[in-house]
């Protein structure tokens, strides 16, 4: 997946009817596999039929069928999840039988497609992949250091004084982490070199 993920800003619902049978989506941003479960527990309807779920936490994923013929609900769910380039997101599709089976393919369509138009409408904002740097710079390029790497979103973590220096850990948007090594080895005339510390 090359395109930029995004996370939720809240959370979100979408229910659909579909031959007979109500689907209401209802998904959540999470930081943990315990925040997930933690939402699954919260909105699962105990009288419904099915309370089937999915959620991505980087490489993390789970889902799960909740008694549907397998393949037919979680995975799909999953695939909803990967197709909107969600991160950080916990999906839960409640249905509620209304007496027309729908067979297997049905059932992928109705769980991925409640699921996916749910995200679809979803408040979103893009996650921006962060690095860290490390580097050792004089007391006197300090300031100016600082001031210049800070125009790039650079957020100082750690800065140790020593006796010949300063030694400093950022954190910035990756997408900004060459200019930042440009930055430093101009301001220091080459003495000081930022280095990857991820």
């Amino acid at each position: 997946m090359s395109e930029a993920l995004h996370a939720l800003t809240e959370r979100c619902r979408h229910s659909e009817e579909i031959r007979r049978s109500r689907f209401l989506a209802q998904a959540a941003p999470v930081a943990t596999a315990v925040q997930a479960l933690d939402f699954l527990r919260e909105v699962s309807d105990p009288v419904a039929t099915h309370n089937c779920w999915a959620y991505r936490i980087g490489q993390e994923y789970r889902f799960n069928d909740d008694g549907e013929p397998g393949g037919t609900a979680g995975r799909p769910i999953l695939q909803a999840i990967e197709g909107q380039g969600i991160d950080n997101v916990m999906v839960v599709v409640t249905r509620w039988f209304g007496g027309t089976k729908l067979g297997a393919g049905g059932l992928m369509r109705a769980y991925g497609g409640t699921a996916a138009e749910c995200l679809r409408l979803a408040s979103r904002q893009p996650i921006v992949a962060m690095a860290r740097l490390g580097l050792h710079c004089d007391f006197a390029e300090l300031a100016l250091l600082k001031a210049r790497l800070k125009e790039l979103q650079a957020e100082v973590e750690r800065e140790t004084f020593g006796a010949d220096g300063v030694t400093l850990q950022l954190r910035l948007p990756d997408s900004h982490v060459a200019e930042a090594q440009a930055r430093v080895n101009d301001i220091s005339r080459g003495r000081s070199t930022a280095k990857r510390l991820d």
